[in-house]
């Protein structure tokens, strides 16, 4: 094994007249990009809904829950679908490496009629050591025992795993693991009917995490060229230190279960 961490590399390197007119030759690509952005959202909260027909039930760290309860009396709920799976040892790092950015946003969004929630697949009580253990404070259910993470395509059956093709990111696609990364949004109306609005995956996730975000800002970027799987390189946040080394040609694996 070895470290991927790439040497800097200089871009060339100009004078200051020279450095504004290429930064600012960029700005007006940025701000293109960002129109470009407000255009796509405001298309995007246009797409259709569709009504929530099923009954789901959760359970949290005081009981069980209606799919009501997670909206805690707000019109809007933004929902993760977190990789932790039942008897797994811990979560998903790359789920972690999300999940490490949740805590600071919750009280934003709840001022703006939006309630954010983590759903997995796992039994509370697991749920709860692994959360305790990464030092997190935003609400997270357990789905255990009912259809939800199914029908929201974030957890596969074992007959479906055995097909070697599963339904995510809206295709059959190969995946190497029994739950997948995922964000729902929802809305409830004054009648009480709730409706599911947006579902995105995979790289789809990418707005969320606010390090890849700044990753993006420096000359080496994300540093993600040449490994086999582009997130070998994220730990669970506890696990970096002083000797961290990465093996290019790790592929993704399940965690361990217990």
């Amino acid at each position: 094994m070895a470290s991927t961490v790439t040497e800097l590399q200089h871009a060339k390197v100009v004078s200051h007249d020279e450095w504004l007119t290429a930064r600012k030759q960029h700005l007006a690509k940025e701000k293109e990009f960002t129109r470009q952005r407000d255009e796509l959202s405001r298309q995007r909260r246009a797409l259709p809904w569709e009504k929530v027909e099923k009954q789901y039930e959760f359970e949290g760290p005081e009981g069980k829950l209606t799919f009501p309860d997670l909206f805690a009396k707000r019109g809007q709920l933004v929902i993760y679908h977190f990789m932790l799976g039942p008897g797994w040892k811990e979560g998903c790092p790359s789920c972690s490496y999300l999940a490490d950015h949740f805590d600071g946003m919750t009280i934003h969004l709840a001022h703006r009629d939006v309630t954010f929630a983590v759903v997995s697949r796992a039994p509370c009580a697991e749920i709860e050591v692994f959360k305790k253990r990464m030092g997190w404070r935003f609400p997270w259910v357990s789905s255990f025992g009912s259809d939800f993470n199914y029908d929201s395509h974030a957890s596969f059956t074992k007959e479906e795993l055995a097909k070697r093709e599963v339904r995510y990111n809206y295709e059959l696609t190969r995946f190497p693991s029994e739950e997948a990364p995922g964000a729902s949004v929802f809305a409830r109306d004054r009648s009480g009917a709730i409706y599911h609005t947006y579902s995105s995956y995979a790289r789809g996730l990418d707005i969320l995490v606010g390090t890849y975000n700044f990753l993006d800002l420096v000359p080496k970027g994300r540093d993600e060229e040449g490994l086999a799987h582009s997130m070998a390189w994220v730990r669970h946040h506890d696990k970096y230190d002083d000797g961290y080394i990465v093996d290019p040609m790790q592929l993704y694996k399940q965690p361990e279960k217990k």
